[in-house]
């Protein structure tokens, strides 16, 4: 009887159990979001471009030169104006080295008036090193505000918790 009472927990618990949502490690927007947001660019159009470098994290060293650790980050891209649309050509990857990682998106996106749109870089996603970089292609409206990009990044050490922010500039 006891042996009946245990399978019957025991497949119980096991068919109440959610299957865990597969994220993937290079970002967290799907790649139907990413094409939901997609438009094309008129080159008629008087938009002026730029591109803002930012610099990231995804490790950092700790008590010696040889040991590292892992950082989350979270890549804003903002857009600050109010009442116009800023448009993202292009998001690049980089490692340290300088040699790119991955682009995400193939087509300009855009970016509503106040909207942000986010890209997570997993603390399991170490490719990108100590030193790797982020740069943004973009177009807006003359006269408005360029896109804000901005990095936070996090992890816990033990009992320490440790965070901090790196903000975009503009290269071109």
């Amino acid at each position: 009887m006891k042996y009946i009472v245990f399978l019957l927990v025991l497949t119980c618990v096991a068919f109440s159990c959610d299957t865990p949502p597969v994220i993937n490690p290079m970002t967290s927007i799907p790649a139907e979001d990413w094409a939901r947001r997609t438009v094309t660019m008129n080159p008629a159009d008087s938009l002026e471009g730029g591109q803002t470098y930012l610099s990231s994290y995804s490790q950092i060293y700790t008590q010696a030169e040889g040991r590292k650790l892992s950082l989350m980050g979270t890549i804003s891209l903002r857009n600050i104006n109010t009442a116009d649309t800023v448009y993202i050509d292009k998001t690049s990857y980089y490692r340290t080295d300088g040699h790119g990682i991955r682009t995400y998106f193939d087509d300009p996106i855009f970016l509503a008036p106040l909207e942000t749109v986010e890209i997570i870089i997993s603390e399991k996603d170490v490719e990108g090193g100590s030193g790797d970089n982020f740069v943004f292609t973009w177009h807006k409206r003359p006269g408005t505000h360029d896109p804000f990009f901005e990095g936070v990044f996090i992890s816990t050490y033990g009992q320490q918790g440790i965070s901090f922010t790196t903000r975009g500039i503009r290269i071109e």
